[in-house]
């Protein structure tokens, strides 16, 4: 699907709606960017999160204002995306993103928002990936599906790694030196509680994979590098990530995963 194909109604120049209605369809990739960013509120009972053509924004649990799981920026301009999900070729270290921010323009992106789910679906170095992003029916938990395929005719090594900032409160500068890591190895899953959260401070935020991961890390600086970028971050420009779970650190969850 492109700008002035017959799949796309409503086309605009940079999307449209898909032939059923069902879904909205944005053409993204680099120069050629929305006057605005285009948004998706994806969202149970007690969990949502939003997303945009960009990438993924911020997630909360219960209450979006007082229970942000990570963080929301509120700027329209750069639209910076709160949570990453990074993919880098093991024999060449090339980095991108699975989504446009932050470093995913080297190519076109087809972004589709639908009721429930978003979708983004590009190729890069040889690598085509489809990432999609939904909450569960009935639980406070947000999947991201990444679907790789290799579309060359030799065998590829690549990482794959998921970037997210804890909050656990309105805003990270307030809850930083607050938020207490763990890892549960039988589970594959980071943990984060803040203590010092009156309403919320029961509750356990996590990042969970579905296989075990090959490093992890929870500083945020270790991740960033100084003075700090997500494209690329420090963390992804070395082999492997340190391992870091300890309290007292800038606070996030990193799982990288072969």
């Amino acid at each position: 699907v492109a700008p002035g194909d017959d799949g796309v109604h409503v086309d605009n120049g940079i999307g449209g709606f898909t032939p059923d209605g069902r879904a909205y369809v944005t053409y993204v990739e680099k120069g050629r960017l929305p006057p605005a960013p285009w948004s998706n509120v994806i969202a149970n009972e007690d969990f949502g999160f939003l997303v945009t053509e960009g990438g993924m924004g911020a997630s909360w649990a219960i209450n979006s204002g007082e229970n942000r799981l990570t963080p929301w920026t509120n700027d329209p301009v750069s639209d910076l995306p709160a949570e990453v999900v990074y993919l880098r070729d093991e024999e060449t270290a090339e980095l991108w993103s699975a989504t446009p921010q932050p470093c995913g323009t080297a190519g076109p992106t087809i972004v589709r928002h639908g009721a429930g789910y978003s979708s983004y679906e590009r190729e890069q170095q040889g690598v085509g990936h489809v990432m999609r992003t939904f909450a569960a029916a009935n639980d406070p938990v947000k999947v991201v599906h990444l679907r790789v395929t290799n579309l060359r005719q030799v065998p590829r090594r690549l990482t794959v790694t998921y970037y997210a900032p804890w909050v656990l409160g309105v805003l990270r500068s307030d809850t930083q030196p607050f938020v207490i890591p763990e890892y549960s190895a039988d589970h594959c899953a980071l943990l984060a509680t803040n203590p010092y959260n009156e309403e919320f401070g029961s509750r356990v935020a996590f990042l969970a994979s579905n296989k075990t991961p090959h490093r992890v890390t929870t500083d945020r600086t270790e991740f960033h590098g100084r003075p700090g970028s997500l494209a690329p971050p420090a963390g992804l420009q070395r082999i492997g990530l340190s391992g870091t779970v300890r309290s007292g650190v800038d606070p996030c969850a990193v799982l990288q995963l072969h």
